[in-house]
């Protein structure tokens, strides 16, 4: 099917999207038992007979499962139930060997929240209807046999919570930036890794579209199988276009699940869309309500950290810094932090700001890593912008140090020294060297004196290329004055 509208902007319909975000928490243990669940481990060999639903076994709530959610829920400025129970939701897969999912039904722990998504330069409040906390399924494999499905249950039981938008999306573009916000408040909390491609955050996407000026939303779909923020993207933009495509060949949208097939870049029907009563939930038996005392509120609002809108903020008024670098650098907690690190190490702020922006993000970006997989240590990039800021060394030179340290983890005095790149800072030296580029450049000294006063910068850079770079242009700068002003 070819594109030949813009869904975005048709003049008729609009799009209706809500998403449900599925964290898994990054807990020493799984949510019910108390056994590891760590990524990419050999099949079914993380798994213990509560996993697995055997008889005679009880589940016991992970502590941390309930902490985890209460911060995610306090920074979503959601409101924290006192009392909250867990449901059993029934389905039969074979990927689910107890039969049924310990999760939250009518009493979630979280309720009620927001948060603020930047979309067309400006602010949109996105509404969050409930957090519940829950466990994962197992993993069922189609392609490793061609008769049988093979069924890997090592992550059956890891915790996971449910986040869940009002439907005030209302652009592909609008889900992206909801899901980018997700992911930085997960993994500032350091509740989440925030990995799509893991599978370690998951997003389901409902979407209807609506006549303009009309308040009842239409039937909607939900979209699965999305790996990535661009495939999220793609899908709903996918949705919404088939939707009123079919709407304008007088066809109806029919309530369904659909997954959505990166190969073909559309999505394709899966099955008949689930509502609640087709899971019969119920008060899970073997586990007593979640009591959310003031006491255990108030200890995990202390742990909060600061996050990243309250931090760009402060980054502006505390550093003098632009909004949008204040935005690069707070997107991401840990290179915040190194930020910030570097800074208390160093002392030189606006240094730091370049060093940091320009070469360390070039480095991430080149290597794909992230600034905790960083090579240099904030001490090694302390003493480097020490050289600078003293004048010891130029910003060539730094450049030059800096990718010396790349491949070799020696003191950046020691690289300046071995590689002749230590400024020159004598002023007899200097002022040899500056009257001999005048002398050999007398045109040029007499029209700076006649008024050409921007040839300073001529004089400079002959003086650095006669000393091959080891000039003070500071001291350049003076001495050519001291002779022809």
């Amino acid at each position: 099917m070819s594109r030949v509208m813009n869904t975005i902007d048709h003049k008729d319909f609009e799009a209706i999207i809500g998403l449900e975000v599925h964290a898994q928490l990054l807990t020493q243990s799984k949510a019910f038992a108390p056994v590891v669940a760590q990524y990419g481990q050999a099949p079914n060999t993380q798994i213990s007979p509560l996993c697995l639903g055997h008889p005679g076994t009880l589940p016991l709530v992970n502590e941390n499962l309930i902490r985890y959610i209460i911060k995610m829920g306090l920074a979503t400025n959601c409101s924290i139930a006192p009392k909250s129970i867990f449901a059993r939701k029934n389905y039969f897969y074979p990927d689910l060997p107890k039969g049924y999912q310990i999760s939250q039904f009518d009493t979630p722990i979280c309720e009620g929240g927001y948060i603020d998504i930047e979309v067309g330069g400006g602010i949109k409040r996105i509404g969050i209807t409930r957090i519940h906390m829950e466990e994962d399924a197992g993993k069922s494999i189609h392609d490793q046999d061609p008769y049988n499905t093979l069924v890997d249950l090592n992550r059956a039981g890891t915790p996971l919570i449910e986040i869940v938008s009002e439907p005030d999306l209302r652009t592909p573009k609008e889900a992206y930036a909801y899901l980018t916000k997700i992911k930085q408040i997960v993994q500032y909390l350091e509740v989440c890794d925030g990995n799509m491609e893991e599978g370690s955050l998951r997003c389901d996407a409902n979407v209807s579209v609506r006549l303009r000026g009309k308040e009842k939303f239409g039937i909607r779909t939900e979209l699965k199988n999305m790996n990535s923020f661009r495939n999220v993207e793609k899908a709903i933009d996918f949705e919404i276009y088939r939707q009123i495509a079919l709407i304008e060949a007088g066809g109806e949208v029919v309530q369904q699940t659909r997954l959505w097939d990166t190969s073909k870049m559309e999505t394709r029907i899966m099955r008949s869309k689930e509502e609640a009563h087709d899971y019969r939930y119920f008060p899970d038996p073997d586990l007593p309500p979640i009591i959310v005392t003031d006491d255990l509120l108030e200890d995990i609002k202390a742990e909060l950290p600061e996050l990243a809108h309250i931090r760009q903020k402060r980054f502006v008024e505390q550093y003098q810094l632009s909004e949008i670098d204040a935005v690069t650098l707070t997107e991401n907690r840990y290179l915040a932090d190194f930020f910030e690190e570097l800074i208390s190490e160093s002392g030189h702020v606006k240094a730091t700001v370049s060093l940091v922006l320009s070469d360390v993000l070039r480095v991430l970006n080149d290597q794909s890593i992230s600034i905790q997989e960083f090579s240099l240590s904030v001490s090694r990039l302390a003493e480097l912008l020490d050289l600078r800021t003293s004048d010891k060394i130029s910003s060539t030179a730094q450049q030059t140090i800096f990718n010396a340290m790349l491949e070799q983890d020696t003191p950046p005095l020691e690289l300046a020294k071995s590689l002749n790149l230590l400024q020159v800072s004598d002023s007899n030296y200097m002022d040899e060297l500056v009257k001999q580029v005048i002398s050999t450049n007398p045109d040029e000294a007499r029209r700076y004196k006649d008024g050409k006063k921007q040839l300073m910068g001529f004089f400079v850079g002959q003086v650095m290329k006669v000393s091959k770079g080891k000039a003070n242009p500071k001291m350049a700068n003076e001495f050519v004055r001291k002779y022809l002003d």
